[in-house]
């Protein structure tokens, strides 16, 4: 009887640095643990105070990438960059104590897809050369390094197109697209079915979504708040209230959709001297987190009315100086 080796990757879901990460990670553990007969990808989503349900790490080997640390002995591999990484200090003692040897955070890094190329080819002699192109725009999208906000708004790149379909579509549309990174190039997969049709009408939601900010902004000091709540939204491009209001340092966005409510909080790259507080601190509190410069708080689908208590009170310190 032939072996067989069943293969799950955990991602961040809805986030171009989390599906091309579980693309990267899929490689890596081809190369290290073997072939797979079978692989799962699993998208996940932040939710106050939760982490991972350890029912999901059912594979032979299980990796988690761009997402929050498991204490679940079925963990095989490990990446991870946000500041906000272990839910409590038990899931830190554990790293810290029994992490192993495939198991990485680095909060310093921009991406994780950078993470996970650079720890394949130091720690284990690989090189994931293919994915090389792709990697470039993922470490711009997910450390927002954009040249403007126009260039990303107007969604002109194949890269900006690409993340807009993986911020827009299904989960099993998404998963369908990551085995596609490093075998396509990004000119190949946006103009392919079912990004080419899916991007379209993504694209026009976009563009209404341009005109929804512009009607329910308010500008409260240095931060831009929109109440985005009174249709069912997920997801939206996070650099909208930077590209209509470039005078304003702080973003903060409340939405409630099929999957969750959300406040996301983000600060412009293009004012990153007038930036004093760290938002991954201000979301921590909340069950939220992220990183200096952007975080998000997640709560269960249906409860707007909290998210709008928690996105009070963040623009509240945002508009406070500091020290």
């Amino acid at each position: 009887m032939e072996p067989t080796l069943r293969r799950v990757i955990a991602y961040h879901g809805r986030c171009f640095d989390g599906a091309f990460s579980a693309a990267l990670m899929n490689d890596l553990s081809e190369r290290v643990d073997g072939a797979a007969t079978e692989v799962e990808f699993r998208p996940l989503a932040h939710q106050k105070g939760a982490g991972i349900d350890p029912g999901l790490l059912d594979g032979d080997v299980n990796a988690v990438v761009d997402f929050k640390y498991s204490t679940s002995p079925a963990l095989t591999w490990w990446f991870d960059h946000h500041k906000s990484a272990f839910i409590d200090d038990a899931h830190r003692a554990h790293f810290d104590g029994d992490g192993g040897e495939r198991r990485f955070f680095e909060p310093g890094y921009s991406s994780c897809a950078k993470l996970i190329f650079d720890v394949a080819r130091d720690r284990f002699g690989i090189e994931l050369e293919c994915f090389a192109g792709v990697l470039e725009w993922a470490d711009m999208i997910d450390s927002a390094r954009f040249a403007s906000a126009a260039q990303a708004v107007e969604l002109e790149h194949p890269a900006l197109k690409l993340m807009t379909y993986i911020e827009g579509s299904s989960h099993d549309e998404v998963n369908a697209l990551i085995p596609r990174f490093g075998r396509e190039s990004l000119d190949q997969l946006v103009n392919s079915e079912p990004v080419r049709s899916g991007f379209a009408g993504l694209h026009t939601e976009h563009q209404a979504m341009v005109e929804l900010f512009r009607a329910r902004a308010e500008i409260q000091g240095p931060v831009m708040f929109a109440d985005l709540t009174q249709k069912p939204l997920d997801g939206f491009n996070k650099f909208i209230g930077f590209y209509l209001f470039p005078q304003v340092v702080y973003s903060v966005v409340v939405t409630d959709g099929p999957s969750r409510s959300k406040v996301s909080v983000g600060s412009s790259p293009w004012r990153t001297e007038d930036r004093r507080h760290d938002i991954a601190a201000l979301c921590e509190p909340h069950g939220g987190g992220g990183h200096a410069a952007v975080g998000a708080v997640t709560l269960a689908p249906g409860h707007p009315e909290e998210a709008r208590r928690v996105a009070k009170q963040i623009v509240e310190q945002l508009s406070r100086p500091t020290g």
